[in-house]
């Protein structure tokens, strides 16, 4: 009995060992909505602004998958500063095509203050000295997040917690 035990316990753990863990990613992505206080009034400005935010931001989220292509701005293929141009433009707001050009646009802002439909600016690049990756706040809660097209996985969203981001994190910018 003491063998068999063995044997079967040495099979659970040995294939257990082997076996590859598969990772998947979720394509489907929830944006909340940012939860205001009753008593808090609102100005026409801000509901107008807010509004604003939300459709660039569900402009985007249209492209979530979209593979990453270099000056790419199609469901094609896409890049980082291709998708916030294209979100902007679809909802009539003329804004420049890359991303150190946007950089130098709007009110630079702390991270504490920042609030959807705000941009996220990176230096992802070892040798270059020059933003060359921008991102669109989706949501902000316990983390910031954030949409953009990375070579790697095409357009997604991303946390600022996540360490990668965090380290190449420059500037935000309000621009809405």
């Amino acid at each position: 009995m003491f063998k068999k035990f063995y044997i079967l316990f040495l099979t659970v753990l040995l294939t257990g060992c082997f076996a590859k863990k598969k990772t998947t990613y979720s394509k489907t992505i929830t944006v909340k909505s940012s939860k205001e206080k009753p008593t808090e009034r609102i100005t026409k400005k801000e509901l107008s602004k807010n509004s604003k935010a939300n459709q660039v931001i569900e402009t985007a989220m249209t492209f979530t998958g979209v593979r990453y292509k270099f000056g790419g701005q199609t469901k094609k293929g896409m890049d980082c500063s291709g998708l916030i141009f294209v979100a902007l433009s679809e909802n009539d707001i003329a804004f420049p095509r890359v991303s150190y050009q946007m950089a130098n646009q709007g009110k630079r802002i702390k991270i504490k203050e920042v609030q959807k439909g705000d941009l996220l600016f990176f230096k992802t690049s070892k040798r270059g000295k020059n933003i060359n990756h921008v991102g669109l706040v989706v949501d902000v809660g316990n983390e910031v997040k954030f949409i953009h097209s990375t070579t790697s996985r095409g357009v997604i969203v991303s946390s600022l917690r996540e360490g990668y981001w965090n380290s190449a994190f420059v500037k935000a910018q309000r621009i809405l």
